[in-house]
């Protein structure tokens, strides 16, 4: 049997008295919200946290909040409320989109948001959609409460730029006139991706205004594909350029061989998904703005 090592347990009933218990336990503790990429690590000892203080009780951070400019996810919203959000499904549809291939029922009713962005796996789903919609991570620490543009969020596998004592409190989204949608690849439902990508934009008549590109288990700089934003910015938005741009994205990936699939395979999944993310979105913006002139 698997079993994790023997451990200290903190009950956190608010952000500030979670900050002070990080502090008192210092690096060797671990915040624990769903638990589901935490707990398994555990019990493999790939994971040894001397405490591991629960963040569960903390209902500041379990809200959805909208204002003129943007929506506010607060990191222990659970991926079941982030999929039945109807704010989410009128201005952020990549997310939907997302959350309906992440794992199972069970799973999205006790993971979070922010859990699964603080866990950055490579194949991470959340991380491409918030990457595409050029969301910031709002980070409280010590110091006080710090912004960092979730393009900035991840320092590699593994590892965000969260400093010791600090906590991921929740995530702000920008509300722009735009589209969105999130394609993915898994060998089976709920999976973890074989490769995936999201595409969020704007248009301006039928040229791309506005793009951003997020792709998950191809190896992708940050999750992103900035080299494929700056060449769609201005052109007509075909099917010709988003093919380009799927090409583009795939080029500077740098994906690595496993048990889904060799690199070639994932290369040329990520500029099919890339072209095809762009499409529906593309198609999503047009039928919206049919609807509206109806």
């Amino acid at each position: 049997m698997q079993v994790p090592a023997q451990f200290q347990y903190e009950k956190a009933t608010s952000v500030e008295h979670a900050l002070t218990l990080l502090d008192r336990y210092g690096e060797d503790s671990v915040l624990v919200a769903g638990g589901h990429s935490l707990l398994p690590m555990m019990k493999l000892r790939l994971a040894q946290p001397e405490t591991l203080i629960d963040i569960n009780d903390v209902a500041e951070l379990g809200h959805i909040g909208v204002d003129r400019d943007a929506v506010t996810i607060g990191a222990m919203v659970r991926h079941a409320d982030l999929l039945a959000s109807p704010v989410i499904g009128e201005h952020f549809p990549i997310l939907t989109d997302a959350e309906r291939v992440i794992a199972d029922p069970a799973v999205r009713h006790r993971g979070t948001v922010g859990g699964s962005l603080c866990q950055a796996d490579p194949s991470e789903d959340l991380a491409a959609a918030f990457v595409a919609l050029d969301a910031d991570a709002l980070v409280r620490g010590p110091g006080g409460e710090r912004t960092v543009p979730v393009r900035e969020f991840f320092a590699g596998p593994y590892e965000t730029v969260l400093d010791p004592g600090e906590l991921l409190v929740a995530l702000r989204v920008p509300i722009r006139s735009s589209a969105s949608a999130y394609e993915k690849v898994e060998r089976r439902s709920g999976d973890w991706a074989v490769a995936s990508a999201g595409a969020a934009l704007r248009l301006d008549d039928g040229h791309v205004a506005w793009v951003g590109l997020g792709l998950t288990a191809v190896g992708a700089p940050g999750f992103g594909a900035p080299e494929a934003e700056r060449f769609l910015v201005g052109g007509e938005a075909s099917e010709q350029r988003f093919a380009e741009a799927g090409r583009i994205a795939a080029e500077h990936c740098n994906p690595m061989a496993d048990q889904r699939g060799p690199v070639d395979y994932k290369r040329h999944l990520a500029a099919t998904l890339t072209a095809r993310a762009l499409r529906r979105a593309a198609s999503r913006w047009r039928g919206h703005r049919t609807h509206e002139e109806s």
